[in-house]
């Protein structure tokens, strides 16, 4: 079967979810992605460009995860698609275009919201990959749970011990988001702890730039050489290795795919006591969960509340792994086993490329109350989020003229700098 995964695609968790889905389908069935943007393309980028994708052109709104519809559909034909997988998709036109034209459509669960929970209808399929996830759609006559995982083969524990001896080194990775994952919360935990520990962050974004009144505490920390920073975009498997206990006080998670990713490497993890972070988290196995202090909607008005850990508790979590610092080969050894046993995405996943091939059509009827909610949420995002005429004459000479427009520009921004 011809397989399209429809996705954001550069170094970004959303694009490491689309890249394990591709790989255990590509064992059966030939699968090809529409890289359809996000935040940025990774053209030439040799982890990210290769043969099987293509970069879409921009789409006629600035509506986040738009398309360009006769630039999909040429995609779609001329790779006599079958079946499609859509990631995090927020515009419905790209799937009720593949309803038109036949194509089975499915989603990977990830974001929804009060309001388009319903409209999830629309899709012939749906792949959930938690259970706080499958709670929600249960009710779709075909909805696939299947376990989320992460490659254990990639995310190893280290070979041997960190240079310096003795103490716990915590590790966190912020991401893009570091409010989302809590990366403030853990500044203030680790500053409450007593003994021999160190702090290794790894951030995409300048940290004082995203927590400007905590730049004082992370200085401090800096000058102490407690505190370690990587700020950039690291390619799997990661800095998992230059920590011992991976932390991880997520506001807001559709998985938590370090949370794996880091058990993998043989890391515990601790967690917020809430879904899906604590899904993962074995207590005194793999891993601490850590009570919750509050509950609130986010501003977007995605389904499930954000939480926010108790900072008291959290910290308390991690000074037991400092207390037992002596104990820490034992724990990793742990971590590492129950990932082999639990998180294995090739076991996980290995009945998804079957179970595929039995996914049918939904009729028209089933999916039509869907349909209509469907374009009405998209015309409210279209008007909200018009192109303006200059800037789609300007997309369009690029896209027509990228040579001149690449000299064009260049001129245009020496002659800014004088």
């Amino acid at each position: 079967m011809k397989i399209g995964i429809v996705t954001t695609w550069f170094e970004r968790g959303a694009a490491y979810v689309s890249r394990q889905f591709r790989d255990v389908l590509a064992s059966e069935h030939d699968v090809f992605i529409y890289a359809r943007g996000g935040e940025k393309f990774a053209i030439g980028d040799a982890n990210w460009d290769l043969d099987y994708v293509t970069w879409a052109k921009k789409p006629a709104t600035f509506a986040f995860t738009d398309i360009n519809l006769e630039d999909f559909q040429r995609w779609l034909v001329s790779n006599n698609i079958e079946l499609v997988i859509f990631n995090e998709q927020k515009i419905w036109a790209p799937v009720m275009l593949c309803r038109e034209l036949k194509i089975k459509t499915g989603a990977y669960i990830d974001y929804y919201t009060e309001q388009t929970v319903d409209m999830f209808a629309l899709y012939d399929f749906l792949i959930c990959n938690t259970l706080k996830h499958r709670s929600v759609f249960a009710w779709h006559p075909q909805c696939l749970f299947i376990p989320w995982g992460t490659d254990t083969s990639l995310y190893q524990p280290k070979a041997e011990p960190n240079a310096e001896p003795g103490g716990v080194t915590f590790f966190h990775s912020a991401g893009m988001s570091p409010y989302r994952k809590g990366t403030d919360l853990l500044l203030q935990a680790f500053a409450l702890l007593t003994g021999d520990a160190k702090l290794y962050l790894h951030s995409q974004v300048p940290l004082k730039t995203a927590f400007p009144q905590l730049t004082d505490n992370i200085d401090e920390l800096l000058a102490k050489q407690q505190l370690f920073i990587h700020e950039g975009t690291v390619a799997a498997p990661g800095l998992y290795t230059k920590g011992d206990v991976y932390v991880y006080p997520s506001r807001l998670d559709g998985i938590g795919l370090t949370i794996l990713e880091a058990a993998s490497a043989g890391l515990p993890v601790i967690v917020p006591d809430y879904g899906p972070m604590n899904e993962f988290v074995s207590a005194d196995i793999n891993g601490r969960t850590v009570a919750i202090d509050k509950l609130w909607a986010r501003w977007d008005g995605y389904y499930w509340p954000q939480c926010e850990v108790n900072i008291a508790a959290l910290a308390a979590a991690m000074q037991s792994y400092v207390d037992n610092a002596s104990s820490m080969p034992q724990y990793a050894r742990q971590a590492r086993q129950y990932a082999e046993q639990h998180f294995n995405w090739q076991h996980n996943s290995a009945e998804l490329a079957q179970r595929l091939t039995q996914v049918r059509l939904q009729s028209a009827d089933a999916v039509r109350g869907a349909e209509q909610q469907a374009r009405k949420y998209d015309a409210t995002l279209f008007q909200r989020h018009a192109k303006s005429a200059r800037q789609r004459w300007k997309e369009n000479f690029a896209e027509q003229n990228p040579v001149l427009y690449r000299l064009l520009h260049s001129l245009k921004s020496a002659l800014k700098r004088g």
